[in-house]
């Protein structure tokens, strides 16, 4: 099997030309041909990666077959403990297959400590830790699924701008006891601050009232990529809503086990969490 590294083209110039509009290809455009493949040589972890192809091409990668866009793009996400190389295999059309392999850099995740939390939020009783898990299901059911909306090509905007007061990745110990890692990054703004929709989307899930999270509202951007949005102080979409970039889905706040006011923005490949600064990152 053929194996390439970042780009097979048969015409380098008109590739590059390509690779400076992958996110949103004029109407009517043609790339390369059939065979040419375009991904990054080099992904962090965390990272949400948009690669090229030739429409109806087959994608597979980490087991699952990535659907492709009518002008062949893809995308998908990294795991923050992925060590690469990732390894795709894509088929064009009437085409022999090929195997693309990205290389992964690693990331030094930082440990934060979080103290003063009440210890029944650290150690939840039993009744109220089945009330989380019950939350918990219905937020990963409605990841489970994704449509064809192109949001996720978008150049993501801030939904609020303030200081960053938690990273993705890191660490955490609440009262001393270690927990997951940080699924997001928090945004550190006051309670009715307005939280705009960082890139186009349908709302997928929408609830002010869950134990950890508060008020949390979850857009699907497409082809598996969502945003989630947590500790609302109030929410202006439903489920169903389509929301346009830029457009108010509720105000900040403090709800849910949250220490002060504050966005809990996540972002997600399906149940993967990726990190929403390098999605920033990419596209500003």
């Amino acid at each position: 099997m053929p194996e390439i590294r970042a780009v097979r083209a048969r015409y380098p110039v008109l590739v590059l030309w390509c690779l400076t509009l992958m996110l949103v290809p004029p109407v009517g455009s043609v790339c390369a041909a059939a065979e040419d493949v375009v991904f990054p040589v080099r992904v962090q972890q965390g990272a949400m990666v948009i690669g090229k192809v030739a429409p109806k091409s087959q994608v597979i990668y980490d087991g699952r077959t990535l659907a492709v866009t009518d002008n062949g793009t893809v995308v998908f996400g990294v795991a923050a403990d992925a060590t690469g190389p990732l390894h795709l295999r894509v088929t064009p059309p009437g085409g022999a297959a090929l195997s693309v392999d990205v290389a992964v850099q690693p990331r030094d995740w930082p440990v934060e400590r979080v103290a003063g939390l009440p210890p029944k939020t650290v150690s939840p009783p039993p009744q109220i830790a089945a009330r989380i898990r019950r939350e918990q299901a219905r937020v990963a059911e409605a990841r489970t699924t994704s449509d064809s909306g192109m949001g996720f090509a978008e150049a993501f905007i801030w939904p609020v701008h303030g200081r960053v007061s938690g990273r993705f990745g890191s660490r955490r110990v609440y009262n001393g006891i270690p927990g997951a890692p940080h699924s997001g990054m928090d945004i550190a703004v006051p309670t009715g601050t307005p939280v705009r929709a960082p890139a186009s989307g349908r709302v997928v899930f929408a609830d002010l009232g869950l134990y950890l999270t508060g008020g949390t509202v979850l857009i699907d951007h497409g082809y598996g990529i969502g945003s989630n949005f947590l500790h609302l102080s109030r929410l202006d979409v439903r489920v169903g809503d389509v929301v346009s970039q830029g457009q108010v889905i509720g105000l900040a706040g403090a709800t849910g086990r949250a220490t002060g006011p504050h966005l809990h923005w996540g972002m997600t490949w399906f149940q993967m969490r990726i990190d929403p600064l390098l999605v920033l990152d990419r596209t500003q």
